[in-house]
């Protein structure tokens, strides 16, 4: 290993292993069809192989498409669960707030993206009657 390579980045938050490959594999999945056991071990897989090998560059590149797909996904059709949507649009928005503690521009790279998760956010929510703490809105069962 290059004593070049910064290895900051890894410590942010294992949250992005763990939740992001279901849901991301369930985002690319074709529409009203669930992810199979082989798409989300591929997308572990994927994701393992960027932790353990990977760049911050690399990661952050990844946390890119994952973004496009939350966008996408807010701004089409009502998909029949949004939850997935929800689940990668904020890990990757809390991942990316992070990075304002870390040295270099990754936090200020990242600011269009935090925007649009946002605003993909709210449309998810409310498709979905789901509060930004996570839960139902107990406004929409008035």
């Amino acid at each position: 290993m290059s004593a070049r390579r910064s290895l900051v980045w890894l410590g942010l938050t294992p949250e992005p292993e763990q939740e992001l490959p279901a849901a991301v594999a369930a985002l690319r999945a074709p529409a009203d069809d669930r992810p199979s056991a082989a798409q989300v071990a591929a997308e572990r897989h994927r994701v393992e192989r960027l932790v353990l090998r990977g760049t911050q560059a690399g990661w952050l590149r990844y946390l890119r498409e994952v973004t496009d797909l939350v966008v996408e996904a807010a701004a089409g059709a009502a998909p029949a669960d949004p939850g997935p949507a929800l689940v990668a649009g904020e890990v990757v928005l809390d991942h990316h707030r992070m990075l304002i503690g870390l040295p270099g521009a990754g936090y200020v790279r990242t600011a269009t993206q935090r925007r649009d998760l946002e605003r993909a956010l709210v449309r998810l929510r409310a498709r979905d009657d789901i509060g930004p703490d996570g839960h139902p809105d107990p406004r929409s069962t008035a």
